[in-house]
């Protein structure tokens, strides 16, 4: 029996002297105690870093400057003026260009011009042989002093035979003769007189002067080349650039108003730009307008007139016409750039107290290069002119500065190059777009503040 009792623990003399026996389990779990106490006591301290580490970060995010707004740059809506143009695509035109042609035959003897030359009405450009008609001339006036002696003669005879018949020495019938003899060399003096005159004129077409100021085009002849009277080849081209004029089409849905100011004996202003509506070349004002609208087209020409004293234009170049039809005085003015569209359409981003963006639905009147008139805005307000990318309604905004933008502000340029323009969602107010005056081949130019 004891044998048996010592296989399943340890035997141990007891008080009574016998042996008390011990679990192996109860014995290992006494001694693995001290691992349950390391391990409350690691988990003990990650609760306590994870919580400082919270607090740190609470006072950190209290303690950092608040995130700035959508940075944007901004303009003021001001009190302008602002012109009403009708833009078109002309073509220069000289007031006169002259083809000259030779009136006699002959050889090209001198050439006193040259090429792309400026000159004055006068000036000498070619010279033909002149011998042959210098002769012609000689003949000429020898024929007509032969028959101005035979005239002469005949005169004598017939004052003669006057002083006879009044005697009655010869009969009336010789008188009469003679008288017509006389008549007839009075024409035969007049035939001769013509033919020194025409003589004369063919010797002064010999010298070819130009016939008015303006400037010789490329040379198309040269020394010793025969050249034909009347001839449809010319010698020289020579356009007149001061002045100069621009013909151009506006629909004829512009007729009216423009009548309207010519009556009113208004000059209006025209302004000549670049292909790219970039540059003005040159000012000038309205001459005239065609008498009928082209049926096909639906347009009417106008003529414009420009001093061109630079030179500036050149005939047959192809520019950029800008009519002023009327200046609205008074209007509020925005930069274009600050204009966005929207379903509803136009509209700006007002910056309010706080720097805090409002939407403001604007009705959009005529836009002159990079200002545009709006209704909806109070003269003073400040507008976002960039950053339309990020801006919506009621976001917080940072204003940067940046280089002004002509009347509509001085405290922004608009928006970056190559920024799309932001649809924004649907404004709360309604709006009733107006639409600015349709140019013929964009928008573009100076500052219209005239």
């Amino acid at each position: 029996m004891s044998e048996n009792s010592n296989l399943g623990g340890t035997g141990e003399a007891g008080p009574s002297g016998g042996q008390r026996i011990i679990s192996s389990a109860t014995a290992e779990k006494k001694s693995h105690w001290w691992i349950w106490v390391v391990g409350a006591l690691v988990v003990l301290a990650l609760v306590i870093y994870v919580r400082q580490r919270a607090a740190s970060n609470q006072e950190k995010v209290k303690a950092a400057p608040p995130a700035k707004g959508v940075p944007i740059l901004a303009a003021e809506a001001k009190k302008g003026d602002i012109g009403v143009y009708v833009e078109a695509l002309g073509t220069v035109t000289p007031v006169y260009t002259v083809t000259v042609t030779s009136r006699v035959q002959g050889e090209i003897v001198k050439i006193y011009y040259k090429e792309g030359q400026m000159v004055s009405k006068g000036d000498p450009l070619i010279d033909i042989d002149p011998r042959p008609y210098e002769a012609a001339l000689t003949q000429a006036q020898g024929q007509l002093a032969h028959d101005q002696a035979v005239l002469s003669e005949a005169q004598i005879d017939y004052d003669r035979y006057k002083a006879a018949y009044a005697r009655n020495a010869i009969a009336q019938q010789q008188v009469a003769d003679q008288e017509q003899a006389v008549l007839q060399d009075e024409g035969t003096v007049k035939n001769d007189q013509g033919n020194l005159d025409n003589a004369k004129v063919n010797l002064v077409y010999t010298h070819i002067t130009s016939p008015i100021d303006g400037r010789v085009g490329l040379r198309l002849v040269d020394l010793g080349n025969i050249v034909q009277a009347n001839s449809t080849t010319p010698l020289l081209v020579i356009t007149q650039l001061q002045p100069i004029t621009v013909i151009f089409s506006v629909a004829e849905d512009y007729l009216p108003e423009i009548q309207k100011e010519i009556r009113a004996g208004e000059r209006m202003r025209v302004d000549a730009l670049d292909r790219q509506q970039e540059t003005e070349l040159a000012t000038g004002y309205l001459l005239t307008l065609d008498n009928e609208v082209d049926p096909t087209t639906g347009t009417v020409k106008l003529k414009a007139q420009f001093e061109n004293r630079d030179n500036v234009l050149f005939p047959n170049q192809f520019v950029n016409a800008r009519l002023l039809v009327k200046t609205i005085q008074n209007a509020t003015l925005v930069p274009t750039q600050a204009v966005q569209q929207s379903a509803q359409g136009p509209f700006v981003y007002v910056i309010k107290e706080g720097g805090i963006a409002s939407m403001q639905t604007i009705k959009q009147g005529t836009t002159d290069g990079d200002v545009t008139s709006v209704e909806g805005v109070e003269p003073g307000a400040t507008v976002a002119t960039s950053g339309f990318d990020k801006l919506q309604d009621g976001a917080k905004v940072a204003i940067r500065s940046g280089k002004g933008t002509g009347q509509g502000g001085n405290q922004g340029q608009g928006a970056t190059s190559g920024e799309a323009p932001h649809t924004a969602p649907t404004p709360s107010a309604n709006t009733n777009s107006r639409k600015a005056t349709p140019p013929a081949q964009g928008n573009s130019g100076k500052s219209s503040s005239r």
